[in-house]
């Protein structure tokens, strides 16, 4: 049978379970007799229907590549080239190899490719090299909207892309699903801050939805793709909390994994669990820790909510960039990183927090934790003169004139730059002051006119950054026509073309 062939029936109805949507505890301790809040019963069913798991589900079911409007298909083509280009930066790390080394055991002559190799594996374990390799050098997207939770929801787009491949989809197909699972990544991000919890969460959601409109899954297989991908993965931010290991690049390929897994799941007729987000013990309860609804999406209602992730331009987590480039404004204006005095980093409230607060950002000992602390980002930059990846190997890291650099540096917030970061459109703004042993004082700043993250990348922007980040494995001419293939993604009758592009080994 094939894999269109796998389909699941509508399931019956059944006598609702009260144990489930019975009485539902508020987090106040109240009670309220019938369904939960968001439940809503239907006439011709003797159980609720959970609405976000509806408005999700009913979301992807309709949506249509020819719905999609060119500045979306264009932005969709954009993050496929940065983020393969991303993953071919990352493709040598140690995580990375460790990942490919699982999926070796597990040859499968019909599921998806390890992108850089001719390994064909299952769908969710290639969703899973995949994924971990494409966020290791920290050069894919990322988004930063005030009051949202953030993330990096490219953590979807090779995942959907294996499954992809395994139903010889085509680039019109793909795009589709790309924008779709953007979308419910982006919507959830928006709706809800999940502290304590990881935003990888939302790739398992949108990568399950992604799959199982690709694999042709129904409102009633999506809703319960859905379900599954959520009830049994809710991972947690411990992940990106103090010193950082491997998993913090291994957490997307962990969800990428659980989203396709869960959309075969689907395909092959399992049920998930009922009222997944507004259920007594639902995720709307315990992760959330709120009820929230999803009305608006991109298409009909709104712009696609692709059109505002950001391109990264230097590997380093997304917060850490505009003191980067600050400092390099300042590293060219420096002769000898042995006359400094010290070093004042003015960043926003936000970077203060997260990346120039903690012991472990003025003594990393990994590249993970390196690639989020601002005193070692800007360290290496005014040593390098230029941030890339190698500022984050074994040598630098343990480079005695970086370890003797950190001490001198201090990093503070302002309240402007807090204000610029918190307002629409969000501005990451950081001022690197530099002072010398003879008195001498150098300057650098970023953010806003000055060169900001948020600032739209050129097409000729995008195709440098991929090719910086290929070209020294594929070779200028293999690098070149990948790139050009991709540019015409919506032109390919099939993606299984796209991992013979981009074989290293």
């Amino acid at each position: 049978m094939g894999i269109r062939g796998l389909r699941s029936s509508l399931h019956p109805s059944r006598r609702r379970d009260r144990r489930d949507l019975g009485e539902f505890a508020g987090h106040g301790g109240a009670r309220v007799n019938a369904a939960p809040a968001g439940l809503e019963r239907t006439p011709a069913a003797s159980k609720a229907v959970d609405r976000i798991q509806s408005q999700l589900s009913d979301f992807a079911a309709r949506s249509r590549y020819e719905a999609l409007d060119a500045d979306t298909v264009h932005a969709a083509k954009v993050r496929v080239i940065d983020t393969l280009g991303a993953l071919i930066g990352g493709f040598f790390g140690e995580a990375c190899r460790s990942a490919r080394d699982i999926a070796a055991r597990m040859p499968q002559s019909a599921g998806a490719t390890v992108i850089g190799t001719r390994l064909v594996t299952s769908p969710d374990v290639a969703a899973f090299v995949n994924a971990t390799t494409a966020r290791y050098v920290e050069m894919n997207d990322v988004y930063h909207w005030p009051g949202s939770s953030g993330g990096h929801p490219s953590d979807v787009l090779t995942p959907v892309l294996g499954v992809a491949e395994y139903t010889g989809a085509s680039g019109k197909a793909l795009i589709n699903a790309i924008v779709l699972a953007y979308e419910v990544y982006l919507r959830m991000s928006d709706a809800v801050r999940t502290p304590g919890f990881d935003c990888t969460n939302f790739c398992t959601m949108g990568v399950a939805l992604g799959a199982g409109k690709l694999l042709e899954l129904g409102p009633d297989e999506l809703a319960e793709a859905l379900s599954m991908a959520i009830v049994p993965n809710n991972a947690l931010n411990q992940a990106r909390t103090g010193h950082l290991t491997m998993w913090k690049a291994v957490a997307a390929g962990q969800a990428g994994r659980a989203g396709v897994f869960a959309a075969l799941l689907a395909q092959a007729g399992m049920k998930g669990a009922h009222a997944p987000f507004e259920g007594k013990a639902g995720w709307c309860n315990h992760v959330a820790r709120r009820t929230f609804s999803l009305e608006t999406f991109g298409g009909r209602d709104a712009a696609f909510r692709i059109h505002d992730t950001l391109i990264k331009p230097r590997a380093s987590c997304a917060t850490t960039i505009s003191s980067i480039l600050a400092a390099e404004i300042a590293a060219a204006k420096l002769t000898d990183v042995e006359q400094i005095e010290q070093v004042r980093v003015e960043v926003y409230e936000r970077a203060k927090t997260g990346m120039g607060t903690g012991e472990h950002h003025w003594n990393p000992d990994s590249r993970e934790t390196a690639d989020h602390s601002i005193p070692y980002v800007v360290a290496a930059t005014l040593i390098d003169k230029r941030l890339t990846p190698a500022s984050f190997g074994d040598a630098r890291l343990r480079d005695p004139r970086l370890r003797a650099l950190l001490p001198k540096i201090e990093v503070v917030a302002d309240d402007a730059f807090t204000a610029a970061y918190e307002r629409v459109p969000v501005m990451h703004c950081t001022r690197v002051t530099v002072r010398l042993r003879d008195g001498g004082c150098i300057v650098g700043e970023a953010g806003g006119d000055k060169g900001d993250l948020s600032q739209p990348k050129t097409d000729a922007e995008i195709s440098d950054k991929f090719l910086a980040l290929t070209e020294g494995v594929l070779g200028a001419r293999r690098a070149n026509a990948a790139l050009e293939a991709l540019w015409r993604l919506e032109a390919m009758p099939a993606v299984t073309a796209i991992p013979s592009l981009l074989i290293l080994a």
